[in-house]
């Protein structure tokens, strides 16, 4: 899929965390069931639970193998069960995975655990969920984390829009892109990733794009939102018109992957690459869009073939 030896770096992964915002009861668990499989035979996902040969293994090393098997050069986990397992995990292959912090905002000591995790842990940016914050956004007291993250230029990912599957949150005050508009507008410095293209608010993450210029779209998972729309959309237009009004170097791939017998969704990744290629951007623009813009959120190194380009150029 990439000329001269490029290697994918992937924004977006899950290792196992606590889960608290999906629902469950009878109905709905029944009607998840249905969903889940219908999705697992469009994709062709496997079934049942994780039983096969490399279920026993440790989950870092599976998760090692799987880059391997697909050819990619890197995969930053967004979660796990706390900062230190992280740490703990990504540690035994320091050249193929990164991690961000995870944990409350709203908590008294939001700002002190983030920066160890930063400065002990080594992690490189900050993971949220805007519908599981019960805080606006730009309250005062939030004030400290978001301080931080500007001094250093830290990047921050914040899941809006849909969160969950069936059961999951639909309803929210944080749920849509524009609350972090003032936060974003203040505090220039923070690199703010909005992924899954805003997982249902589409325009409001554009309109968010259009004003504040340190916002970076997520392409990340299937984006099986875009057919609960009620205008249509397809991922050429996403990609088409965000590229269109906001630059290549504003987005980056993320496949959302996040466990086994599933593993690395590649097939999420041949189908974004596929739709770059369609449209015919231009290969140090997918490049970009593939892993170095990652890397130089992450202040990894970038690949040969892209580096000339930005050059000089300093990416927030």
């Amino acid at each position: 899929m990439f000329k001269d030896g490029f290697k994918v770096f992937d924004i977006h992964g899950h290792l196992p965390y606590a889960q608290q915002f999906v629902k469950h009861d009878e109905v709905i668990d029944g009607a998840q069931a249905e969903r889940g499989e219908r999705m697992r035979l469009t994709w062709d996902f496997p079934s049942g639970p994780d039983t096969g040969p490399g279920a026993g293994r440790p989950l870092i090393d599976r998760w090692a193998d799987e880059l391997d098997k697909y050819g990619i050069g890197g995969l930053n986990f967004l979660t796990a069960r706390g900062n230190d397992d992280l740490k703990e995990q990504i540690s035994k292959y320091p050249g193929k995975f990164a991690g961000f912090a995870h944990h409350s905002i709203e908590a008294p000591d939001a700002v002190e655990e983030l920066q160890r995790a930063v400065d002990e842990l080594g992690l490189r940016g900050y993971k949220l969920f805007g519908p599981l914050i019960q805080t606006s956004l730009d309250d005062p007291a939030l004030r400290p984390v978001w301080s931080f993250l500007a001094e250093r230029k830290l990047p921050v990912l914040i899941h809006f829009g849909l969160l969950g599957h069936t059961g999951g949150i639909v309803q929210h005050r944080n749920i849509n892109p524009l609350a972090i508009f003032n936060v974003a507008r203040e505090f220039t410095d923070i690199p703010i990733l909005i992924p899954h293209f805003g997982a249902g608010y589409y325009q409001e993450l554009l309109h968010l794009c259009w004003g504040c210029p340190n916002v970076i779209v997520d392409t990340s998972g299937s984006n099986q939102w875009m057919r609960w729309a009620p205008y249509d959309l397809t991922l050429e237009t996403l990609f088409r018109k965000t590229v269109e009004l906001i630059g290549p170097e504003r987005v980056v791939y993320g496949s959302d992957s996040s466990g086994f017998p599933r593993g690395y969704v590649y097939r999420y990744l041949q189908d974004q690459v596929r739709v770059c290629r369609e449209l015919r951007f231009r290969e140090t623009d997918i490049q970009s869009i593939f892993g170095n813009n990652a890397r130089r959120l992450l202040r990894l190194p970038e690949t040969a073939a892209s580096v000339q380009e930005h050059k000089g150029v300093e990416v927030l």
